[in-house]
């Protein structure tokens, strides 16, 4: 198993990555998520978890230069999801569609896709199934009975 790399980050906003013995800047931390290499970012007095505020501090500065990844309406979309009744399904869904987007991407750096165009309608099909199921999930714990019959015409 990979261990994780710890990297600390000081009152000063320092980050200091213990497995190299050194500091780093948010470039560097970007440099260690391009690479796949697995870490957490700890405030140094608490042990508090920042690695979420670290990879939107990334986030935002690639967004900022550049040709952003996200339009403003994409954002308000994401905006509106949040405290709503479907934020977690969404959450989830947004998670498992990155999940399959990357499988897709790797096989395809690989040589294991043949017809990008098939792989792509694979990459729909997979995402509107899931979907189906997240909605059908979604449905039956607010109380709702799924008619399976109906939902396969």
């Amino acid at each position: 198993m990979v261990e994780e790399r710890i990297i600390k980050k000081y009152p000063n906003r320092r980050l200091y990555d213990t497995g190299e013995s050194k500091y780093i800047t948010l470039t560097d931390v970007r440099d260690l998520v391009m690479a796949g290499t697995r870490f957490k970012v700890v405030d140094s007095n608490n042990k508090e978890d920042l690695t979420r505020q670290v990879l939107m501090q990334i986030i935002i500065e690639e967004e900022s230069g550049g040709r952003p990844l996200f339009t403003a309406e994409m954002l308000a979309q994401l905006i509106r999801f949040y405290g709503g009744t479907m934020q977690g399904m969404f959450a989830r869904y947004l998670e498992e569609s990155f999940n399959l987007f990357a499988t897709q991407q790797q096989e395809a750096q690989a040589g294991e896709v043949k017809d990008p165009v098939e792989a792509f309608n694979d990459l729909t099909r997979k995402n509107l199934e899931m979907w189906g199921d997240m909605q059908r999930s979604f449905m039956q714990s607010a109380g709702f009975k799924s008619d399976r019959k109906s939902e396969k015409s």
